[in-house]
C-alpha cells in the first residue's frame, strides 16, 4: 500500500495485482539471500515476462472504475468465498460483501468476477530427503503448470541448501516444464530464503497497462522444517505481509517419530498462508499431492477481485486489519488478514 501517480492508480484499482510498494528495503543482514549461488542476479537475460495475450471482452460488472484523484491510496483483496461443504461460490454480486478496515467499514470502489491473469511462483523443496519422493513432485507440479491460462505467467524454484531459479517468468509451458523435470535432490533446506527470494521475484512483475495488471501466488512444498536459511521466518513474513502474493503451502509429513520434528515447518506454512490469504495442507504421501495442486488451481480460477480507498488518514506505517464478510448465511470469505498503512514522505 502506499501513494501512486494517476496512471498506477488506476492499473492497481482496476485488477488489482501489482507488488506493493511499501515494503523497506531489507537490512544489509537481510540481503543474504541474494549472495547465495544460482541466486536472482543469475538470471538470464531471457527470464523477463512476455507480454500477455489480451483479456477477455468486460462484462458489466467489470467494467465499474472508481474515481480518481491523484495520491489516493488503495487497498486490492483477492477474495475466495467457500459454503459450508468449502465449495467455491462464484455468483455473488459487490452488495453481497462488506469490507472493514480495522473494524471501520470500507466502501468498495471495484469489484469483479472475471478471472484475472496470474504471476505464479513455484517452490519445490529437491533436499536429499525428497529422493524418494521427486518423481510424483514433478509429475504433480507438471500437470499443474498444464492448466494455466494463455496469458498467465510462471517461474520455477528449485531448493535445497541453496536456491535456483530454474525458468524464470515466461508463459511459455514446455519451458517452464523442462525446468521442473530438471530438480534433482541433494543437501539441506533453505526454506526461508526459498521463499523470500520468490517473494522478491514477483515484486518484479510490474504491470505496464491493464491488461498486463496480475494477481500474484507463490505456490511451496517442503517435507521438512529450515536447516539451512540465512534469512529468518520473521524476515520473510514481514516481506509477506508487505506484499500483495497470497502462499499456497504444501508440506509432506514424515511417518513415525520424525513427524515431531515436523512441527516448526508447520507452523511456518500455517503463518505464511493464514496472513496471505492463501491456504495451508499437509499430506502424509506424496501421492496426494496431484489432488492438492488440483484444489489450488480449483481456488486461483474462482476468486473475486475487489478494492477499496481507505478512510483511515494516518500515515504512520501501522499494521491494518482487513476483515471481508458475506452476507448470505452459511458462506465464508477469505483474504489477506492486512496491510500496513502508508508512511509520511512516502
Amino acid at each position: 500500500m502506499t501513494r501512486f501517480s494517476i496512471i498506477v492508480a488506476f492499473v492497481l484499482a482496476c485488477l488489482v495485482a501489482g507488488s506493493s510498494a511499501q515494503e523497506s528495503a531489507p537490512s544489509p543482514q537481510q540481503a543474504s539471500p541474494a549472495q547465495q549461488p544460482a541466486n536472482t542476479a543469475q538470471q538470464p537475460a531471457n527470464t523477463a515476462p512476455q507480454a500477455p495475450a489480451p483479456s477477455p471482452p468486460s462484462t458489466a460488472a467489470d467494467r465499474q472504475r472508481p474515481s480518481f484523484r491523484s495520491g489516493i491510496d488503495i487497498v486490492s483483496l483477492n477474495v475466495t468465498v467457500t459454503d459450508a461443504s468449502s465449495h467455491y461460490v462464484t455468483d455473488l454480486a459487490e452488495g453481497d460483501f462488506s469490507v472493514f478496515e480495522d473494524g471501520v467499514k470500507q466502501s468498495i470502489t471495484f469489484f469483479s468476477r472475471r478471472q484475472q491473469p496470474i504471476a505464479l511462483s513455484l517452490l519445490l523443496d529437491s533436499s536429499a530427503s525428497m529422493e524418494q519422493h521427486l518423481g510424483t513432485l514433478q509429475t504433480a507440479a507438471t500437470n499443474f503448470i498444464k492448466k494455466m491460462k494463455p496469458n498467465d505467467i510462471a517461474q520455477v524454484i528449485d531448493f535445497d541448501s541453496r536456491v535456483e531459479i530454474r525458468q524464470g517468468f515466461t508463459g511459455n509451458q514446455s519451458d517452464l516444464q523442462g525446468a521442473i523435470e530438471h530438480t534433482n535432490a541433494g543437501g539441506s533446506t533453505s526454506l526461508h530464503n526459498a521463499i523470500y527470494i520468490a517473494l522478491k521475484e514477483l515484486r518484479k512483475v510490474k504491470a505496464v497497462s491493464e491488461e498486463d495488471v496480475r494477481r500474484q501466488a507463490l505456490i511451496v512444498f517442503s517435507d521438512g522444517e529450515d536447516t539451512s536459511s540465512l534469512v529468518s521466518f520473521e524476515e520473510v513474513l514481514d516481506l509477506a505481509k508487505r506484499s500483495e502474493t497470497a502462499i499456497y503451502a504444501i508440506g509432506l509429513r514424515p511417518a513415525g517419530a520424525y513427524r515431531t520434528e515436523f512441527k516448526e515447518a508447520e507452523f511456518v506454512l500455517k503463518q505464511l498462508s493464514q496472513e496471505t490469504g492463501g491456504r495451508a495442507y499437509f499430506v502424509t504421501t506424496a501421492s496426494e499431492l496431484p489432488k492438492i495442486y488440483q484444489q489450488i488451481s480449483d481456488e486461483l480460477a474462482n476468486q473475486y477481485s475487489m478494492a477499496y480507498s481507505s478512510r483511515n488518514p494516518m500515515r504512520n506505517g501501522a499494521w491494518r486489519r482487513i476483515v471481508v464478510r458475506v452476507s448470505k448465511p452459511g458462506l465464508a470469505a477469505r483474504t489477506r488478514q492486512g496491510y500496513y498503512g502508508p508512511e509520511t514522505g512516502r
